[in-house]
């Protein structure tokens, strides 16, 4: 399924998609509104609190505000893009690029939560949750087959294993998912 893009003259210039086959994961929408509504939730209940207990005033009213907004920015879920050479992750204020067929290295993040790390030849980093790549199965060919070409280039020195690893995890999901719709679980 490809769509195509509107380039607006002077705006987005250097991030204009090239053409092709272009997917980006389904469940960004869902996500914003889910954070959109835990920052106007957690503002309202601060609000309703303070106005109970007599202290609101306008210092408060914008320390909850800023507050809310906080916790929208840490909520704000990256928007993943990626069409034939190339995956995207665009957070509120910027996008990470790399070409999915000059990959480097490939691995995963230490930490709370586990990310994957790609690196391309030309320096570009993106760091994503894996399931988003679990949860959109056209994202995942379009990552899959630029790597794949990175490995036959050889420029994939580092990464193979996790790749696999991924690779594994979403046969698994999908498996799993094809038992509950046909009823064999």
């Amino acid at each position: 399924m490809g769509r195509s893009t509107r380039s607006v003259p002077g705006r987005d210039a250097d991030h204009v998609e090239p053409p092709g086959t272009h997917a980006s994961n389904t469940g960004w929408a869902g996500e914003l509104r889910a954070a959109v509504g835990c920052a106007v939730l957690l503002l309202a209940l601060l609000l309703v609190i303070d106005t109970a207990a007599g202290s609101l005033n306008a210092p408060r009213v914008v320390l909850w505000t800023s507050l809310s907004v906080l916790l929208f920015v840490v909520l704000y879920p990256a928007r993943v893009t990626a069409g034939e050479g190339w995956l995207a992750s665009r957070r509120l204020w910027r996008e990470r690029r790399v070409h999915t067929d000059r990959l480097v290295a490939v691995r995963w993040s230490d930490g709370v939560a586990q990310r994957l790390v790609l690196r391309d030849m030309d320096g570009g980093r993106v760091e994503l949750d894996p399931h988003v790549l679990i949860d959109n199965p056209q994202l995942w060919r379009l990552v899959d087959a630029g790597a794949r070409a990175s490995l036959g280039r050889g420029t994939l020195l580092c990464g193979a294993t996790a790749l696999k690893q991924l690779s594994r995890r979403i046969d698994g999901e999908t498996a799993q998912t094809v038992f509950k719709v046909s009823g064999l679980e």
